[in-house]
């Protein structure tokens, strides 16, 4: 656990300890800020640290998913091509140790209010601080707040009837503790995202009986998985700087792009051919490499959902289990939600051990001291896994009593849709940042680029304000508004727009309808980043 120095020694209070938060506090420190982290958890890794449920990997390839500095690149090893949460968590020890991060990181530390003090141009946050002795309150001051929460940190359930009468044990995959014993037990799944898939195919081959409650399949591809060998790593060493530049030019941040070819400019022999490559090659190559208009066009898209289907056909023996799996109708857009990777999930509905409930046509109605009573009876278990996801982009924030200039909170604020500037920043809450979330590249990018990217501009800004003698900074409304109408006008190039999916909050009751991300793209992003920053930022900014 870091040292506290005195409250009023804080320039940048840096809020969780994700890669956006380690990034940002090293970043910080190095510009001359006196940055200080507090982090929920018991370590590092943001989601890495918390999520430690059976199966829980990575969908980013390496070297891809890290961050880039050289000297972090060189003194570690990748294990896998997909790394799982251990590695991960080893990973983020691996840069605290280099960057000797621990020593300005206050661990077991929630950051529960955050209010804005107008008289002192300063952020009073309320810290709870758990100790063996039990929790500690104290107000930290500081000039400027980074808030590095991720997109996942406010996990979801939804309001099943009875669930406090099951006796079993039950528990979000946010919120798993690693002593929970799933051998030789009957495991109900309720959730077929990535965590629902992952948990499937790892639980599946040890359980007595496991049954996945679906209500949307899983278009998901397969990952490729293999071990990285001491050649790989040798050559990928060589590779690395050219590897970095390559990735600041790709849309997502990955080492390839859109095939710039649309669908049906080529022969039906071409088309095959490149799905049948960028399939084999695992991965999302086959979602993210395809052609330029698979995620524009209906009928393009079409044609790469039927050729996933009769991959995955392939794979399962029960035609009615494969119906529901990887339907004739497709569900929605191929591509339009949250792509999965998988090892061998679909061979798992080959054992008999596994079933599958359609909550389409066989909902749940309440949950029972036994299991989960549907319309067609009741289903016993010893476990229930709530793979239900996330208040996914804003509720990392929103959770937080968050207060401006005039006391209005965060929440309040964004009741009825979101409002930043470039997603970093929001009016009437001064000196405010925030990483990975909304109305930024968040989930359309990959974590260490958005990462880097955002904290390079809030140090830039930082630097600005310092070097130029201003106090507070934040955006107009008129900057806010026109950001807001970029965002949603990018949103409408697509087919996102057309399913319902947490990309526009529709998993959350009550949640406005809308882009909660910025879906033009990495550089054109950095362009708009670049420009909000021409001209000491006062077309876009109020600096006072």
């Amino acid at each position: 656990m870091g040292s506290l120095p005195a409250p009023e020694a804080y320039d940048v209070v840096v809020i969780g300890g994700g890669f956006g938060g380690i990034y940002s506090l090293n970043h910080l420190r190095g510009l001359g800020f006196a940055t200080h982290m507090f982090e929920a958890g018991t370590g590092l890794g943001g989601i890495w640290h918390w999520n430690c449920y059976p199966g829980a990997r990575v969908d980013t390839e390496t070297p891809v998913y890290q961050l880039y500095a050289p000297e972090l690149y060189d003194t570690w090893r990748w294990k896998e091509r997909y790394s799982g949460r251990d590695e991960m968590v080893d990973y983020f020890n691996h840069i605290a140790d280099l960057w000797d991060l621990k020593k300005d990181i206050t661990f077991s530390a929630r950051v529960t209010k955050a209010h804005w003090n107008q008289a002192e141009c300063r952020w009073d946050l309320t810290v709870s601080t758990s100790t063996t002795s039990g929790t500690k309150e104290s107000i930290i001051h500081c000039k400027a707040v980074v808030f590095c929460t991720g997109f996942a940190s406010k996990h979801y359930t939804p309001p099943f009837a009875g669930m406090d009468q099951f006796n079993g044990v039950m528990s979000h995959t946010a919120l798993w503790s690693e002593d929970i014993e799933l051998k030789d037990k009957r495991v109900a799944v309720i959730g077929t995202g990535a965590s629902g898939v992952q948990v499937v195919q790892e639980v599946a081959p040890i359980a007595k009986q496991l049954t996945l409650f679906q209500r949307t399949p899983n278009m998901a591809l397969p990952m490729g998985q293999s071990l990285r060998d001491d050649e790989w790593d040798k050559v990928s060493k060589t590779q690395y700087p050219e590897q970095v530049e390559k990735m600041k030019t790709t849309y997502a941040g990955f080492l390839y792009d859109f095939d710039p070819r649309k669908t049906f400019e080529v022969s039906e022999e071409e088309r095959v051919a490149l799905f049948e490559e960028l399939f084999h090659k695992g991965g999302v190559y086959f979602w993210l490499g395809t052609f330029s208009d698979v995620l524009k066009n209906k009928k393009a898209n079409d044609l790469a959902y039927d050729f996933w289907r009769q991959k995955t056909l392939a794979r399962i023996n029960d035609p009615v289990i494969a119906e529901k799996l990887a339907p004739k109708v497709a569900p929605h857009a191929f591509g339009t939600k949250r792509i999965s990777l998988e090892q061998d999930y679909f061979e798992q509905f080959n054992r008999e051990t596994v079933d599958i409930v359609d909550l389409n046509d066989d909902p749940v109605e309440t949950f029972t001291s036994k299991g989960i009573k549907t319309k067609t009876g009741e289903h016993e278990f010893d476990v229930i896994v709530l793979a239900t996801g996330f208040d996914s982009v804003t509720g990392g924030l929103t959770q937080i009593d968050i207060r401006g200039v005039d006391g209005t909170t965060v929440q309040d604020k964004w009741a009825k849709g979101v409002w930043t500037h470039l997603g970093m920043t929001t009016a009437g809450f001064p000196n405010m940042f925030f990483v990975y979330g909304p109305q930024a590249p968040t989930a359309f990018a990959t974590g260490p680029q958005c990462a880097e990217t955002q904290g390079k501009w809030i140090g830039e800004t930082l630097s600005y304000m310092r070097e130029h003698g201003y106090n507070s900074i934040q955006p107009t409304p008129e900057a806010e508004a026109a950001w807001k109408e970029h965002v949603n006008i990018t949103a409408e190039e697509g087919l996102f727009k057309e399913t319902k999916s947490w990309y526009f909050g529709d998993n959350i009751p009550g949640k406005a309808r809308e882009s909660l991300n910025y879906m033009a793209g990495l550089p054109q992003y950095r362009k708009k980043c670049a420009e909000a920053a021409e001209h000491g930022y006062k077309n876009q900014f109020i600096l006072a």
